[in-house]
């Protein structure tokens, strides 16, 4: 499981014109679920997002945490984080898991955040979705966690 975190100042999620989720302050969450993942797995992810101290302090030091700021989290399926691309030039994406499975998966990393009292926004799983951001910092964080 794979989860790229960004810290915004703002973050919207549209499918067909329509936006489907919005936040301010916090960050969006792009999710990606491997073939194996558990829900272990994606508590565990939920736990070091809520945790992670990457918002500024009155200092300007990387001391808070989503929880801390009372920020929002804006949660986007993204199968394509698992991409292998070392071979040729077309990517492969057979390290992701079943449709079935990740949207469990992806809903379950949602409710986590949300019992830790995080306000969260959605995309719509397995649509054509259009993001739209505005990085803060910018400040961009990769964190894996293996089956």
């Amino acid at each position: 499981m794979r989860v790229v975190l960004q810290r915004v100042t703002s973050a919207s999620v549209t499918v067909d014109g329509i936006t489907v989720g919005k936040i301010a302050d916090g960050l969006l969450i792009l999710v990606g679920i491997a073939q194996g993942d558990s829900p272990d797995n994606a508590q565990w992810l939920a736990n070091k997002t809520a945790d992670l101290r990457i918002f500024e302090d009155e200092h300007g030091k990387m001391n808070l945490s989503l929880i801390d700021t009372g920020g929002s989290a804006l949660v986007v399926s993204q199968f394509t984080l698992l991409a292998d691309c070392h071979k040729g030039r077309r990517p492969a994406f057979t390290a992701a898991a079943e449709p079935e499975v990740a949207d469990q998966l992806y809903q379950y990393f949602a409710e986590s955040l949300r019992a830790r009292g995080i306000n969260v926004e959605q995309g719509t799983f397995a649509a054509d979705m259009k993001v739209t951001l505005v990085n803060d910092g910018p400040v961009t964080m990769v964190i894996d966690r293996d089956s």
